[in-house]
């Protein structure tokens, strides 16, 4: 496999209005790693992740040097769901998989297609259930499953274990090895600092910048590193470049 990164941050600084939000962010995402960002509320993890998607303008480069053709997989860290909205499970997950609108049903092969998905995510049978009604947990499993289908060259993942219980928390980590194992790349924020050790193999320590970054066991073992960790469970377009 190649030593050139996946992605590249270099000098990515980012300001809403007078506040300076993000530091001259510099870190590489190596190919078919999970890479987690860490750092105590308020550092600009999620802000650093909306730079790398593209959802906000930000000075410095993100480089990207895409393998596969570059699809990406997000699972956010909330998603606002309309409680009138008649929308099951299933029309949500058939919204983008199929031309005709889902009002007008769904049809047989794509019905197959979604149960098989939520069979994977270990939310059998549970595409009838309006996606309203959903607990966070069960709600953020759809929305990991949406992500993964098809399966993207770059996955990124806002505090994916929130909400889940542990055997939740434990299917996760197992389906974050399996990604792995068939070459996504996955760039994680994360709150749950045993988990990161069980799952990562590099990690970033923010706090607007970049504290530290290296090997989980090392890095989140450090003085300056534990001091500023919450204890518990725990690309605008000109700026992107996209190499073959």
């Amino acid at each position: 496999m190649s030593d050139t990164p996946l992605i590249a941050l270099l000098d990515v600084s980012l300001r809403r209005q007078r506040e300076l939000l993000l530091d001259r962010v510099s870190m590489d995402v190596a190919c078919g790693h999970v890479h987690v960002i860490v750092g105590p509320n308020g550092a600009g993890k999620t802000t650093l992740l909306t730079a790398v998607l593209g959802q906000t303008p930000f000075s410095g480069r993100i480089v990207a040097h895409w393998r596969q053709g570059g699809r990406i997989g997000f699972v956010p860290q909330s998603f606002a769901v309309d409680p009138s909205l008649p929308v099951t499970v299933e029309d949500f997950l058939a919204l983008t998989r199929q031309s005709r609108p889902v009002c007008f049903g769904v049809g047989a092969s794509l019905r197959r297609r979604v149960a098989a998905m939520l069979e994977e995510a270990g939310l059998r049978d549970l595409q009838w259930r309006p996606l309203s009604v959903l607990s966070g947990g069960e709600l953020r499993r759809v929305l990991l499953a949406h992500a993964l289908d098809p399966l993207p060259e770059l996955l990124i993942l806002d505090e994916p274990a929130a909400g889940l219980d542990e055997h939740s928390a434990g299917q996760l980590e197992d389906r974050l090895r399996a990604l792995r194992a068939s070459g996504v790349t996955v760039l994680m924020v994360s709150h749950d600092l045993e988990q990161v050790r069980r799952v990562a193999d590099r990690v970033t320590v923010l706090d607007r910048s970049v504290v530290t970054q290296g090997p989980p066991t090392e890095t989140l073992a450090l003085d300056r590193v534990q001091a500023i960790l919450p204890s518990g469970r725990g690309r605008s377009a000109s700026n992107v470049r996209v190499d073959a």
